[in-house]
């Protein structure tokens, strides 16, 4: 998180949005070797931040044993070249969004598990329209149990959000505004926008 309390997102609806909308983070465990992370889609219930691992995985039996870990989300990054400020005294840096949320892991039942697989498969079906969903339906369930078996899923209780969003937000909507141009530019669209909105993401302070 930046120590820059003026890029902190206060919101925990806004962090929210954003683990849903990317859908995908960085998930990492102290285990016997060290830290270890793994990267897994994710699904957010609330306060509870569903996944599941390779049961292969480094981290596996951490988690298995009820470790505590660290999510971290990205959203939207870019480059920023000092060029773009159109200022006096400035230098290039990277603006970002993110959210670390924390937690201590507890497996999923089978049951819980399928449910957690289903959900996500519907969620990014819902984003690929208007092509047909695909659907565990259409899988061979023996294939399907045997897939099942080398996997655990796991579901992290938050006790804490952490968010930033650093976007320039101590330069004037002018400069942001060109900042943003030169990014759609170079095709980060996504920043650009976020650029764009004198609405973003300003957090505290």
């Amino acid at each position: 998180m930046h120590p820059n309390r003026k890029f902190h997102i206060g919101n925990r609806d806004e962090m929210a949005a954003l683990v849903r909308a990317e859908g995908f983070g960085t998930v990492v465990v102290a285990t016997e070797a060290g830290l270890r992370p793994v990267h897994v889609p994710l699904l957010l219930e609330g306060e509870r931040l569903l996944f599941h691992v390779s049961r292969g995985n480094a981290v596996h039996a951490a988690l298995m044993a009820g470790a505590e870990a660290l999510v971290v989300v990205n959203g939207p990054h870019a480059y920023i070249s000092a060029d773009w400020y159109g200022l006096e005294g400035r230098v290039p840096t990277w603006n970002y969004v993110a959210v670390e949320l924390n937690g201590r892991a507890t497996m999923l039942g089978e049951e819980e598990l399928i449910r957690l697989l289903d959900s996500l498969t519907d969620a990014h079906e819902a984003r690929l329209k208007p092509k047909a969903p695909w659907s565990r339906d259409r899988f061979d369930t023996v294939r399907f149990d045997s897939l099942l078996k080398a996997i655990t899923g796991f579901a992290l209780d938050i006790t804490e959000w952490r968010g930033t969003a650093k976007l320039d937000q101590s330069k004037p909507q002018e400069v942001r505004d060109r900042v943003a141009g030169a990014l759609r530019e170079q095709g980060e669209l996504g920043m650009a926008a976020l650029m764009e909105r004198p609405t973003a993401p300003r957090g505290e302070g």
